[in-house]
């Protein structure tokens, strides 16, 4: 079987010169991969101007929909992918890893992309700021999506998790993408793409996919493109060079392989719950993928006083990890996803027996179900350094499998000191019952790490643990690890958007932002704004009320009703001598007196108040002022339809409660669920 591309809307077969491919666990020839034939200008220009069309004309709130059915859509179909999956050396755990954790960062997303980003276009990002004494010339930041392609260049560890955890972020912001998935395990993505494509969610152009080299598709990127990759550093760092991405100022967005460690902290023994997770944990980081995680622990940084214990603990541990064909009873480690891989897992361990002990692993050992001659099987081995200052072969080379080196040390500082010798690493954990301790490390290790787990025997049952990447939060990590940042939640979207500064007149932004903004013009109606349906709203439409003067009984009232008798607002003497100077009315009596003030009494389109924000009290109110209220139209949003309910939408209303001496006292958001009469 030869391997598909699918480009400019189309699968594509090559006919030329074929690299083969193997069935990790047999050995048996299972496809060839080629991307021979393939125009990649074309590809290139096919993504900018028909997928990236499509997909920015769709709102945030749009694409997060198209996500959402995907993820549903592959769910359905997950099980033809397991079967594949066994394939590349993985075993049911690592496949549903690999599988259905990429599923769920479509998932994520869509549920980010709708609750967190407006049903817009684009995005308005952060606050208004004055620029100009008189307030008439302001500043503001608008995100749009770029409008070239994303090239995601993938490893062969997760062939499908690799690739939807990009594509979550770079379809919700708009921007289309050509995935290139490492030859290795090429099969298994394709397969996946294949079961894309054919459930036509996506609009077209949004998704090409190459199987084999990129050709000459790095000559045709522009400078709209971003580029993300993950694998070696050697390999980015070439990537990264190419005279494109130099020439073009490419966004370029590296996740490389890198020498993470986990720490077992100086109060943990081993009658501590912490000690058995930490064994527990590293057992499995070095077996799950068998360790072929570029999150994978790969220093076990440990008390000098208890290097033997762990040691003794972790041979015990791994001893209990049967070897063999994933699909077999019993088999908790695969072999690893290629002949290569063990030809070069194998010369790495020479390498840091030069420095290190081996302990654990090496020479004779059993597969479960399967010829280890001819699958791509290795042990788990397990290394010991005691001096990680004077050895530092154990921070410099990386043996890509199930392998690991226990480093001890003698202070908490010498721990930390450890961890940065790392050079840059994605995920560093600690385990650590004592707080003061993990809040020391952490700020001593936290430059040199993309993310750090702490686990106690209070969060672990929960936990996700040490190599378990979360698509709301980022991962990447400085140096080392390649100095990019992926997923990160909404962070992860922007990555692929143009953050611009637009300047001009409060009303020229607000036209602009489709937002009303504080200093513009507001206007106004005989009806009632609560009396009108979500259609009929206008952004900047305003509403003046009449007025009320706040009395002394009013604050022996709200005291009463609500049980709040702090001393500013019912002890004179004491009040007299904090610096409200006098009794003060309650803040939140001024909500509800301004409440009081704006709503409509009569029933109408408002079915609900749905929250407040950013409330500030500004100035204090005393017995005796006088408050009025402006409304304003800030913003509105349409909610999905459900079944059994009404058309809704949220309204976003700017409040601004004023005294008689026409003084700010408070402002705050407040959203009100309001009916829609037909879909817009």
């Amino acid at each position: 079987m030869r391997l598909d591309s699918y480009a400019e809307g189309k699968w594509h077969r090559s006919q030329g010169n074929a690299k083969d491919l193997f069935n990790a666990v047999t050995g048996e020839k299972i496809a060839e991969i080629s991307s021979d034939g393939l125009d990649f200008g074309a590809m290139a220009n096919y993504a900018r101007n028909t997928g990236g069309k499509h997909l920015r004309n769709m709102t945030f709130h749009e694409r997060g929909r198209m996500l959402k059915s995907m993820a549903l859509y592959l769910m359905e179909r997950k099980d033809e992918l397991y079967g594949l999956s066994y394939a590349t050396g993985a075993t049911r755990t690592d496949s549903w890893i690999d599988i259905e954790g990429g599923i769920s960062t479509f998932f994520t997303y869509a549920s980010k992309g709708r609750r967190e980003l407006p049903d817009e276009k684009f995005y308005v990002d952060g606050d208004m700021e004055v620029v100009s004494k008189g307030g008439t010339f302001v500043g503001h930041h608008i995100c749009v999506p770029m409008e070239g392609l994303a090239l995601h260049i993938n490893a062969f560890n997760f062939p499908c998790w690799g690739m939807l955890e990009k594509l979550a972020a770079n379809f919700l912001a708009g921007m289309p993408a050509i995935v290139k998935p490492a030859s290795l395990t090429a099969y298994l993505t394709e397969r996946m793409v294949k079961v894309m494509i054919d459930s036509k969610i996506l609009p077209e152009g949004a998704l090409q996919l190459i199987c084999g080299s990129t050709g000459d598709l790095f000559d045709h990127l522009m400078e709209q493109d971003v580029v993300t990759f993950t694998g070696s550093a050697s390999t980015g760092q070439m990537l990264k060079s190419h005279p494109k991405i130099m020439e073009n100022s490419i966004r370029f967005n590296m996740e490389a392989d890198s020498l993470n460690c986990c720490i077992l902290g100086p109060d943990v023994t081993p009658d501590h719950a912490e000690f058995r997770l930490f064994i527990k944990e590293v057992t499995r980081e070095m077996t799950v993928k068998a360790g072929q995680k570029c999150t994978a622990i790969r220093r076990v940084i440990v008390p000098e006083s208890q290097t033997d214990a762990v040691i003794s603990a972790l041979k015990e541990s791994l001893a209990k990890i049967t070897i063999g064909d994933p699909q077999v009873e019993g088999v908790k480690m695969g072999p690893l996803a290629g002949a290569a891989q063990v030809e070069e897992v194998a010369e790495r361990v020479a390498t840091l027996q030069k420095d290190c002990e081996l302990v654990y692993g090496g020479g004779e050992f059993e597969v479960k179900g399967a010829d280890r001659d001819k699958g791509s099987f290795f042990p788990p081995t397990l290394l010991h350094c005691k001096d990680g200052f004077a050895q530092t072969t154990v921070h410099d080379v990386e043996a890509f499998g199930p392998v690991s080196t226990v480093i001890p040390y003698k202070t908490s500082d010498d721990a930390v000191q450890l961890a940065r010798l790392g050079k840059g690493s994605l995920v560093g954990s600690l385990f650590t019952a004592d707080d003061n301790v993990a809040k020391d490390i952490v700020f001593g290790v936290a430059p040199y790490h993309g993310r750090l787990v702490i686990i106690n025997d209070e969060c672990a049952k929960e936990s996700t643990g040490h190599g378990s990447p979360l698509p709301h939060l980022v991962h990447g990590g400085p140096g080392r690890a390649g100095g990019g940042e992926e997923m990160g939640g909404i962070r992860g979207v922007m990555h692929y958007m143009q953050r611009t500064a637009i300047q001009g007149s409060p009303s020229t932004l607000s036209k602009i932002c489709n937002e009303w903004l504080r200093g513009a013009k507001r206007t106004s109606d005989r009806i009632h704004p609560f009396q009108k349906y979500f259609g009929e709203l206008e952004i900047g439409e305003s509403f003046t009320t009449h007025r009320r003067t706040i009395t002394e009984a009013d604050v022996v009232n709200f005291a009463g009703i609500s049980g709040d008798y702090f001393y500013a607002h019912m002890d004179d003497i004491a009040a007299k001598d904090s610096f409200f100077e006098k009794r003060v009315a309650h803040g939140y009596f001024v909500l509800s007196a301004a409440a009081g003030l704006f709503v409509h009494p009569a029933p109408g389109p408002v079915l609900a108040n749905y929250g407040l924000e950013n409330l500030r009290f500004i100035e204090p109110v005393y017995p005796g002022d006088t408050i009025y209220v402006k409304l304003t139209c800030k913003q509105k949003t349409e909610k999905e339809k459900r079944e059994d309910q009404k058309l809704q939408g949220v309204v976003h209303w700017d409040v601004e409660v004023f005294n008689q001496e026409e003084v700010m006292v408070a402002v705050y958001t407040i959203l009100t669920l309001v009916e829609r009469r037909e879909e817009s």
